[in-house]
């Protein structure tokens, strides 16, 4: 019988040998050899650094009943005929990145500023990709899981000092004019009358998504955005069944805000009829459209909600946000096929949260006595491959669940009906003074009235790491995740990003990818991408 853990890819045993021997300099000074590149296709795993490729690839091996087919990964498809690295992700003047400066210097190649959006370190615009492609006359385009504002595709689009500025973002993002932009976000097109369900505008905009989602407004002016999209050529597309059918130039805007979580496209994706389109069917129509250009083209692809997961240290859902990842990735493998005109790099912006799997001194397994005789007595408890079943099995987000638990009348959020919800929607039960613990609150040590995250005066109570877990409203969930821990065999050590080197994969022509397999910086990965997008005869 063969063993789950099979054998490494030879591909990756010699990318990690190209490691060794390249020394551990970032690689400033070298380029890739020209090459017949035409088209570049960049994904990016939002927070996935090595240990959430490290989930995935557990699951494929170990799961007793694991989904995935032959118990490979899109990455094991990557690495066979790929190359494989590692890069540091930190922004200009601070150890640690947010996802607006790591993109815009996997964007531009140039050094930026945390939490700034397509800007340089001296705040001037930072030519992106997306710009030299159009100038170079190829098509170009975003698809994200989050929303098309987000910081990461607005860092290959947007120029601005801060990402939370998300309704200035659309015009940026119609100034770079990509050809294709597929995401959610609808309500920061939309102007403020919008909120107003008698408004002209909200009824217009009910029967164009077909009811698909809720219709909002983010705005503060009368600005619709939408219009002016219209007026640029786009064809407007806001369910799956509407962006099948689309062709040339496309908006899609299939949520409000962020799209549906992992957990959920991966249970509707089975119903033929759904509405919201999967990050597999965004990406494979962006290259279907994308393709007819002769010129090539530029493809940036988020799986953004890895990192939203990560942040709620939500074991369950990241695992179902990384199958997600890997659906999406074995259906532009199946579309580059073995041509060697594209380059595709796979790589993150940071890793979310210090996750991983550890042995504890919980439930240690008693002895057993082996068919040799002898008998296995471990000194901890290693984790059983039968917790990676239980993660799957989980039936809503921690996000969904506290929601969930919102709702009820004030009288009715008793520590019983919590802990009845957490024990319904996963497989790691708790009890009611456990769900005490997590309801239980604190005066806010870090409050700053002004600030998005720390403006709450009474946060629920952590038990240590206060510094790390900065987005209070969430840290229910990060309780949670700590109540549950021994039980999943998983330890977080952040409720923020981590420096964590993260992995490249590059796969194409020969020339093209062989500097990747390398220890690089992301302003690197940025240029090597531009260089080899860049068409033989064209000036920077």
């Amino acid at each position: 019988m063969k063993s789950k853990s099979s054998a490494l890819p030879k591909a990756f045993v010699f990318g990690i040998a190209g490691l060794l021997l390249t020394g551990c300099s970032t690689l400033v000074e070298k380029t890739p050899a020209r090459s017949e590149i035409k088209n570049v296709i960049m994904i990016i795993g939002d927070g996935m650094g090595p240990q959430q490729v490290g989930l995935l690839l557990s699951y494929a091996r170990q799961a007793p009943h694991g989904v995935l087919k032959n118990r490979k990964t899109a990455l094991d498809r990557l690495a066979e005929s790929g190359r494989i690295g590692i890069s540091l992700t930190y922004p200009d003047g601070a150890l640690v990145t947010d996802s607006a400066a790591s993109a815009t210097q996997l964007a531009s190649g140039k050094f930026a500023k945390a939490e700034m959006v397509g800007l340089d370190t001296d705040g001037h615009p930072a030519e992106n990709v997306i710009e030299k492609a159009r100038r170079w006359g190829k098509a170009t385009g975003l698809v994200s899981d989050t929303r098309i504002t987000h910081a990461t595709p607005a860092a290959f689009a947007a120029h601005e000092t801060h990402r939370s500025h998300e309704t200035n973002i659309p015009e940026d993002l119609l100034a770079a004019n990509a050809d294709v932009m597929l995401s959610g976000g609808l309500d920061y097109w939309l102007p403020q009358a919008a909120a107003e369900k008698n408004s002209p505008i909200h009824q217009e905009m009910e029967a164009s998504i077909e009811h698909a989602f809720r219709i909002d407004s983010a705005r503060k002016d009368g600005k619709n955005l939408l219009d002016a999209a219209r007026k640029q050529g786009y064809r407007l597309v806001f369910n799956a069944r509407q962006l099948r059918q689309a062709s040339g130039k496309t908006l899609g805007l299939f949520a409000g805000s962020g799209m549906s979580n992992g957990i959920v496209e991966n249970r509707n994706r089975l119903d033929a009829g759904h509405a919201e389109p999967t990050l597999a069917e965004m990406s494979d129509q962006a290259l279907k459209i994308l393709e007819r250009n002769e010129r090539g083209f530029f493809l940036m692809i988020e799986a953004g909600q890895i990192d939203w997961a990560a942040h709620r240290n939500d074991t369950g859902l990241l695992l179902h946000e990384m199958l997600r990842f890997d659906a999406m990735l074995h259906k532009v493998l199946d579309w580059m096929g073995e041509r060697e005109d594209t380059l595709l790099i796979v790589t993150a912006d940071h890793e979310t949260g210090g996750f991983g799997f550890s042995y504890s001194g919980k439930n240690i397994p008693a002895p057993e006595t082996l068919a040799s005789g002898h008998v296995f007595k471990p000194n901890f408890n290693f984790g059983n491959p039968e917790i990676l079943d239980k993660l799957y099995a989980q039936k809503l987000s921690y996000h969904a669940i506290f929601a969930e638990f919102d709702t009820l009348p004030s009288n009715r959020r008793t520590a019983a009906a919590l802990a009845e919800r957490i024990n319904r929607h996963t497989e790691f039960e708790i009890g009611t003074h456990e769900a005490e613990r997590i309801l239980a609150t604190e005066a806010n040590a870090d409050y700053r009235p002004d600030h998005p995250s720390l403006n709450e005066k009474t946060v629920p109570k952590l038990a240590a790491k206060t510094a790390f877990f900065v987005y209070k409203k969430d840290n229910r969930e990060n309780l949670l995740a700590e109540l549950v821990g021994a039980r999943q065999q998983v330890v977080w050590a952040s409720g923020t990003h981590t420096s964590t080197p993260v992995f490249v994969f590059a796969k194409g022509a020969g020339q093209a990818v062989e500097p990747f397999a390398n220890i690089l910086h992301h302003t690197d990965v940025g240029r090597l991408m531009i260089e080899a997008l860049r068409p033989k005869d064209a000036a920077d």
